[in-house]
């Protein structure tokens, strides 16, 4: 009977049926899965299925790519054999939604737009938040440029809509730069890819930022009100359902920020941005959307005087300028794109994209400075005069214009197969650049001036016209293979009549997810990615242009997994990634702020290698907080750069540098995103951010890379928030007038760089009498309080 009872346990029991579409057509390739086990079956062209089970009652599971996935309750009550048809019915979800699912199979971080709203950060701009992710380094919280994993702001796609964004070119440091044409309110899903991107993605080197404005459900009207601006906001889906529009307004004012500078003078930033979206279903096939957007961006400055104290304990140095004159800059950027979307089947969809972007950029400064560098006593007598290093003076000036015209033309489809989604597309683009420059820099100390000749690095008179045209092409497809992988292939080609090369970018990524856990997956991205000369890449430090620079190369190589488990009483991911960047035909840069000055006559080959840590969670439902570690590490090898140097004797010896540090190279990023609200009153909630960022190289103002021995320490900043929802769902009491008229109303009292540290952005170079060069260092924004109300407006 013990041996009888064992067989009967074990006694084999099989499920099986047909499984269909809703109109009747079999399936295959579908996965069948056992919840809870081991076991795996798949469909077979007839959508016939047969899985074997041990219990009698249990879970299975029916998913397929493009349809909606189906759990089963199977209940056996005699025999061993179950007959169970199926009927799955299409994921009516757009396929661009599906798409955007399948990205995953690469390296991307997919996140809410609206996590935004409780980001303590000084510029205002989506992009702050970008600081958190893994790969991402920023060591300047006035301005929304981002470097990833070893390369420059120029190597970053923006995408909103399928749109390709640009920036600004002549922007020299954060106070100017205002808002970013990105609009936190009207967007939704957000990816982001810190490399190993998919074929559809255009021709930089470093990342991709994929922003979606999506339809709304309902009608929304938001508004922000602070101490550094003003937002306005409306989403409005018509009664019809038939269309649809966005429109959003922003005002950004730091005037309060830059007072706590250590230039003291007159401050105007007069930053806004307005952007609209339209969408109309014309016909059930067919639908037209318009994107509209202007950035108004003005940065006025008067300088008065600057002290700016510096050095360590044994060795005090101070700074005192006397300014006159005034710095005036404007940057104006319109984007318009018209989109027609056709669906010719449920399983096809077809984009046509136009779009225009035109810039006009003008810096235009004079200003003189009376400087005065002393070294001071330390100790008991810290302050008092020891020393006088140098006295003198310097005049800036410029006169700078740059006008850009960027006009394109897009086909993109998309088409879901049972197994798989293909994506192919095509563009054309067509740029005009304008750019006149009139600037020179003059030092005069105790009465010389230094140098007494102006070399061509000083002074630069040019008028430069570039005009380009570019055709791209794409096609990658992503499988559903079985038992939980998926695999993703595609290639892209590029031609632009600047460099006249043809350039071909295969990409590949493989996912793993364990069939029977869900909690664990694994993958695999490389690619080839290309980067032809946009404008800035040619010109070189005296403003000629040199037309012989090719697209720089990168092959990226990145393996990562991610985790999901239980701790710390919620659910926890880790995600982790190793990664590999070869570097080749890159045109060597120096990094001034946040101004990108490229020595277009010299190559390097180089390379960029590290890991990437992350752990987040939801602390506090709703609320996501996350921990990151970045490891990296990237250098250059410049062709044919080499020096002469004497010795004791009067020997000349001839040095090759080999591998420089890349001006990128910050070795430790660290960041923490922290959420919790009171246990006693959730409607009080606070929001941590910390970022650490390690020493980054620097140098002189020359063009000589290898002198570049010095370091910009490391960037350490630590923001707060703390925040009230007045109709917080979990309060017994609301106010009526609010809870009449508003969804939500949230005052939030934040609290920037608490530590007050003087974070380092930059150098200000000031040579003696004697010809020795002192770097002074050029600080961020101090302590600063901050307080704002965003509220959501019923609407009637």
């Amino acid at each position: 009977m013990f041996v009888a009872g064992i067989a009967a346990a074990q006694t084999a029991r099989q499920v099986t049926g047909t499984i269909k579409n809703s109109q009747g057509e079999p399936l295959s390739h579908v996965t069948i899965k056992v919840n809870g086990e081991k076991i795996i079956a798949q469909s077979d062209n007839n959508g016939v299925y047969a899985i074997t089970i041990r219990n009698r009652n249990s879970n299975l599971t029916f998913s397929c790519t493009g349809y909606l996935a189906q759990t089963i309750e199977i209940q056996f009550s005699v025999g061993n054999v179950f007959i169970q048809d199926v009927t799955m019915q299409k994921d009516v979800r757009p396929l661009e939604e599906i798409r955007i699912q399948a990205a995953r199979a690469g390296s991307a971080n997919i996140m809410n737009a609206g996590s935004i709203a409780n980001f303590p950060g000084a510029s205002g701009n989506f992009e702050s938040i970008l600081k958190m992710l893994p790969g991402v380094s920023a060591n300047n919280e006035l301005s929304s440029q981002y470097s990833v994993r070893g390369g420059n702001f120029d190597e970053n796609l923006v995408y909103i809509n399928d749109i390709e964004i640009y920036r600004p070119l002549l922007v020299r440091n954060g106070q100017q730069e205002g808002l970013s044409i990105i609009n936190p309110d009207l967007a939704g899903r957000v990816s982001f890819f810190a490399g190993g991107y998919e074929a559809r993605y255009g021709d930089k080197l470093s990342s991709v930022l994929d922003i979606r404005y999506t339809r709304p459900d309902t009608g929304e009207t938001r508004v922000s009100i602070g101490l550094l601006g003003i937002s306005a906001a409306v989403k409005s889906p018509a009664k019809d359902k038939k269309s649809y529009y966005l429109l959003g307004m922003r005002s950004k004012n730091n005037q309060g920020l830059l007072r706590g500078q250590e230039v003291k003078g007159s401050y105007q930033p007069d930053f806004y941005d307005f952007q609209f979206l339209y969408q109309r279903d014309i016909h059930p096939k067919l639908a037209a959307s318009l994107l509209a957007g202007y950035n108004y961006n003005r940065f006025v400055l008067v300088p008065a005087s600057r002290e700016t104290t510096f050095g360590t304990s044994e060795r005090y140095l101070r700074l005192d300028v006397a300014y006159r004159g005034k710095e005036s800059d404007r940057y104006d950027t319109f984007t318009g794109a018209l989109t027609l979307l056709y669906k010719p089947s449920d399983i096809l969809n077809i984009k046509w994209i136009n779009a225009v972007t035109r810039a006009n950029e003008q810096e235009n400064f004079d200003i003189e400075g009376a400087y005065r560098l002393e070294e001071t006593m330390t100790g008991a007598s810290a302050g008092e005069l020891k020393i006088n290093r140098g006295t003198g003076s310097y005049l800036d000036h410029a006169r700078n214009e740059l006008s850009s015209r960027i006009y394109s033309t897009e086909i993109r489809a998309y088409q879901q197969k049972s197994t798989s989604f293909w994506e192919w597309g095509a563009r054309y683009e067509f740029s005009h650049i304008r750019d006149q420059l009139r600037e020179y820099s003059v030092t005069d100390s105790a009465g010389y001036i230094l140098p007494a000749k102006l070399p061509s690095g000083d002074y630069i008179s040019a008028d430069n016209r570039v005009k380009a045209d570019k055709v791209s092409m794409y096609l990658q497809s992503t499988y559903d293979l079985s038992y939980g992988l998926k695999f993703s292939a595609g290639v892209r080609s590029n031609f632009n009549t600047l460099t006249e090369e043809l350039l071909l970018s295969p990409r590949v990524s493989l996912m793993y997810r364990l069939p029977d856990n869900n909690r664990f997956s694994f993958r695999l991205a490389a690619g080839s990615y290309n980067q032809p000369p946009y404008y800035r890449e040619l010109r070189n430090f005296d403003g000629t242009l040199n037309l012989s620079t090719k697209a720089q190369r990168s092959l990226h190589f990145l393996t990562g997994a991610d985790y999901v488990f239980q701790g710390l009483g919620t659910t926890l991911t880790f995600t982790s990634e190793l990664y590999y960047k070869k570097l080749d035909r890159l045109v060597p840069y120096k990094i001034e702020n946040l101004r990108i000055r490229y020595l277009a006559d010299q190559l390097a080959k180089g390379y960029a290698a590290g890991a990437d840590l992350n752990l987040s969670g939801q602390f506090v439902p709703g609320l996501e907080s996350a921990f990151r570690l970045s490891l990296m590490k990237t250098a250059e090898d410049i062709q044919n750069d080499f020096y002469f140097v004497k010795d004791a004797a009067g020997n000349t010896t001839r040095v090759t540098p080999g591998y420089l540090k890349r001006p990128t190279d910050q070795r430790i990023n660290f960041s923490v995103f922290f959420q919790d609200q009171l246990l006693q009153n959730p409607a009080y909630k606070v929001h941590l951010n910390l970022l650490y960022g390690s020493a980054l190289p620097a140098g002189p103002p020359s063009a000589e890379r290898y002198r570049d021995v010095f370091k910009i320490p490391a960037y350490r900043r630590v923001d707060i928030g703390f925040s009230k929802d007045f109709l917080d769902e979990q309060l017994s009491k609301k106010p009526r007038f609010l809870e009449k008229y508003f969804h939500s109303f949230v005052a939030y009292a934040e609290v920037f760089n608490l530590l007050n540290i003087n974070n380092t952005v930059s150098y200000l170079w000031i040579k003696d009498v004697n010809n020795n060069l002192y770097a002074v260092p050029n600080y961020l924004t101090s302590r600063q309080l901050n307080i704002r109300l965003i509220a959501k407006i019923k609407n009637k």
